[in-house]
């Protein structure tokens, strides 16, 4: 585990995975992440990485090969190397090696940046293709947010603030595979929190103009920004009856249940040249 630190504010890295597991405010003694308690999901904030959620059969084809790749990909369940840190920074980076060309037939390197400002963690993705060959991926964020925040104060005392008013389709998911969209947004920038949203798996939206939803109550000052510019899908999903809530901005998306199951075809997927590198960040700001 690696700590970050400056005068408020304490972040805690876990090296599987590179994964946060902690956000805690010395100021005002609130822990903002999720535990991972195993009774509901034992995760904090994975990384997606090199799918974002299920493939049609849980396979997919290449150059006519078929590779079977698990939900969300690998990366959240390998251990990452330690390349450089400092007392508000650290850079982690996974590299592909014999087992992950096994089902993902690309060699890639995967690098998390993490970097403490004030009341702020960045966490900058960066994918790097050191072939000479084009490489196809998808990669999202899967942060799990403390709610309630405030002892006190229940679950649907919380609400997601959108930064932007917005009219948005939910695409509905069928197993772990998108499938019909159906009205859900209807210019609103709020979502009041209640558990039986979830029941049904996650919300996924696709092209909101919003890059920031927050999480707030009306019974406490305290709360989350999450900021995630230039993601174009977004998840929000909580375990059933969990005490939390994940905001999930994604590039890339599940198979549609129409796919035709050959990657260059997936929707959402990335293509990056040989020997070039793709970024992305996401910005937390606690209050």
């Amino acid at each position: 585990m690696i700590t970050l630190e400056n005068e408020g504010f304490v972040a805690s890295i876990d090296t599987k995975g590179g994964e946060l597991h902690s956000f805690f405010s010395k100021t005002n003694g609130l822990e903002y992440l999720w535990n991972g308690d195993p009774e509901y999901w034992p995760r904090h904030t994975p990384v997606l990485f090199p799918i974002v959620g299920g493939l049609k059969d849980d396979s997919f084809f290449y150059n006519g090969q078929e590779y079977s790749l698990i939900k969300h990909g690998f990366a959240r369940d390998m251990d990452f190397e330690v390349e450089e840190v400092s007392a508000t920074a650290v850079t982690l980076v996974l590299k592909s090696n014999d087992e992950t060309l096994k089902s993902y037939p690309f060699h890639f390197e995967l690098r998390h940046t993490y970097q403490l400002d004030d009341s702020r963690i960045t966490l900058t993705y960066e994918v790097s293709n050191p072939s000479e060959n084009k490489m196809f991926f998808s990669l999202g964020a899967h942060p799990a947010f403390k709610v309630p925040l405030l002892q006190g104060t229940n679950y649907t005392d919380y609400y997601l603030e959108f930064e932007q008013k917005e009219t948005s389709s939910q695409w509905k998911i069928n197993g772990n595979l998108i499938a019909e969209p159906v009205p859900f947004l209807n210019n609103e920038d709020k979502l009041p929190l209640k558990h039986d949203l979830f029941y049904q798996d996650a919300i996924v939206f696709k092209n909101l103009k919003s890059e920031t939803i927050t999480i707030r109550s009306d019974k406490t000052p305290h709360g989350l920004r999450y900021h995630f510019k230039g993601f174009p899908y977004m998840g929000i999903w909580a375990a059933k009856d969990a005490p939390f809530v994940c905001i999930e901005p994604w590039c890339g998306i599940a198979d549609s249940v129409n796919h035709d199951k050959n990657l260059e075809n997936k929707e959402g997927i990335i293509e990056l040249p040989p020997l070039e590198k793709w970024r992305k960040s996401t910005t937390m700001e606690i209050f």
